[in-house]
């Protein structure tokens, strides 16, 4: 199946206002997917006979900077029976004085969302609706901040022990 076929698939089961965009100038395009629906769109590859997106192989969270006002998560699923790959990304605007951006959480559909999508939380501050257990995974939970913020700024001491760069 072709890139173009699943934007043909994904257009005709929900709309073609799912796909709000596309990214085709890398070396591997990329759907740009309304935020909102981003659980369905990954059931429906996983468990569609044609797409059979069983694997997402990696999951990230992006700070498009304080300039854009946006955060952002890309998601990488891969297909072993049909040895297809694919990108899917989301994004919305968000005011950093709000707290933490929302995405809903794809954990239910792959289990390893449940991994990536703590440690988007843990270094970019990104929360996921519905996950089952949200909470920092690489940093103790004392830490302050985000480490890979575009804002973040690193601390110069942590319990009493100076932090070298």
């Amino acid at each position: 199946m072709s890139f173009e076929d699943i934007k043909l698939l994904l257009a005709g089961k929900f709309g073609a206002e799912i796909i709000e965009g596309e990214e085709t100038g890398g070396l591997q395009p990329a759907l740009l997917i309304a935020p909102d629906k981003i659980a369905d769109v990954c059931l429906e590859l996983r468990n569609n006979s044609k797409t059979y997106f069983d694997f997402l192989s990696c999951l990230t969270g992006v700070d498009y900077g304080a300039e854009a006002g946006r955060f952002g998560v890309v998601y990488h699923l891969a297909s072993m029976p049909y040895q297809l790959q694919l990108t899917l990304k989301i994004s919305k605007e968000y005011d950093r004085a709000n707290g933490e951006p929302v995405f809903k959480s794809i954990a239910d559909v792959y289990r390893t969302a449940d991994w990536h999508e703590r440690e988007a939380y843990d270094l970019v501050g990104i929360f996921f609706e519905g996950h089952p257990d949200l909470r920092r995974i690489l940093l103790p939970d004392d830490w302050e901040g985000y480490p890979l913020r575009k804002d973040y700024k690193t601390a110069e001491y942590y319990k009493g022990i100076k932090i070298d760069f």
